[in-house]
């Protein structure tokens, strides 16, 4: 991971409606973007999943049960290994999200840098245990959890000497304004001592450049080539367009933070100040002996050619040698 800027992950997800064509037009065109990584998501449908689990969304017209979904979002072990070698050719991490053991087995085989851990998986210490196991990064969602559930699962994992994330997340699709949750990016930081990120499901760009403003280190939200499309994410993700903005804007703001301003040093600004600072002139014509007042001056570009506009209370009262003309600049030689 790339300490020195925000680590971005595209979640895909299912965008790929279980069609690899479609899956490697995503890759292509989200390596465009400049994120990091493209995430998946490792789904068994027989390790995973039952006749019994309800659909969390009614998106489908060709699935009778989840379980059906997720069948026809499997891939076998020699596409999964197509799918990374294309992500690494065109310049992307390969992730993905197990959810299963068999998933996790299966992953391995293909070959992964790291694993992220989707919100519902947070209390499944069976599969965090065998991740653990692989001694590999550790990525995780805390959508659906509370501080003190997260508490337990820090405490599991640093016990195991883990190295993990956390990602401030909310579990609402699309997420709205008021459920962001910004604040918690700076709390589990304080919290747990540990690098924090943020999962956003909002279908905003603005959502995750505030996220890195706050300091997220991580970002991860799901990308569609159309928002319209079919699946259960598409209402939540962004646009290729939108994420390269996103992209864009988050590189800027690392670049700021990285880049602090000594408000004290203004020596690059010596020139520009002589053009646009002003000097002092008089708005009409005086004759000698007038005394000056507040009405009779006035301020002119460039500075250095009359006493400074920042002086000009020291001049109030003093009298005029000699004749000036309305509009010309003032010197202390022409005053007493």
């Amino acid at each position: 991971m790339n300490k020195s800027n925000v680590f971005i992950i595209a979640e895909l997800g299912q965008a790929h409606d279980g069609s690899l064509g479609i899956l490697h037009s995503y890759i292509d065109a989200i390596a465009k973007t400049g994120v990091d990584a493209i995430k998946f998501q490792t789904h068994i449908a027989d390790a995973e999943s039952s006749q019994h689990e309800p659909f969390r969304v009614n998106f489908s017209y060709e699935d009778k049960s989840r379980f059906d979904y997720w069948k026809r979002m499997e891939f076998s072990l020699e596409q999964w290994k197509e799918i990374k070698t294309h992500c690494t050719e065109v310049g992307l991490e390969f992730m993905s999200s197990p959810f299963s053991i068999a998933a996790v087995d299966l992953l391995e085989k293909v070959g992964v840098n790291r694993y992220k851990i989707g919100s519902g998986e947070v209390t499944n210490f069976l599969l965090l245990e065998k991740i653990i196991s692989t001694r590999k990064p550790i990525i995780l969602s805390s959508g659906m959890s509370s501080l003190s559930e997260l508490d337990r699962t820090v405490s599991f994992l640093k016990s195991r000497n883990a190295d993990f994330s956390i990602l401030q997340c909310t579990t609402s699709y699309p997420t709205k304004p008021h459920q962001y949750g910004l604040n918690v990016i700076g709390e589990l930081r304080n919290r747990y001592n540990i690098k924090v990120g943020y999962s956003d499901h909002s279908s905003e760009i603005g959502t995750c450049i505030a996220a890195s403003a706050l300091g997220a280190e991580i970002l991860e939200f799901h990308v569609v080539f159309n928002k319209d499309i079919f699946g259960p994410d598409s209402k939540s993700s962004l646009t290729i367009d939108e994420t390269m903005q996103l992209v864009k804007a988050v590189r800027n703001i690392k670049t700021a933070l990285n880049n602090p301003v000594d408000k004290n040093d203004i020596s690059n600004f010596r020139d520009v100040k002589d053009i646009f600072e002003k000097s002092l002139s008089i708005n009409k014509d005086m004759k000698s002996g007038e005394f000056i007042t507040l009405d009779d001056l006035e301020a002119k570009k460039p500075r250095g050619f009359g006493i400074s506009a920042s002086d000009y209370s020291k001049i109030i009262g003093m009298k005029v040698k000699n004749n000036i003309a309305k509009y010309s600049f003032i010197n202390y030689k022409d005053l007493e």
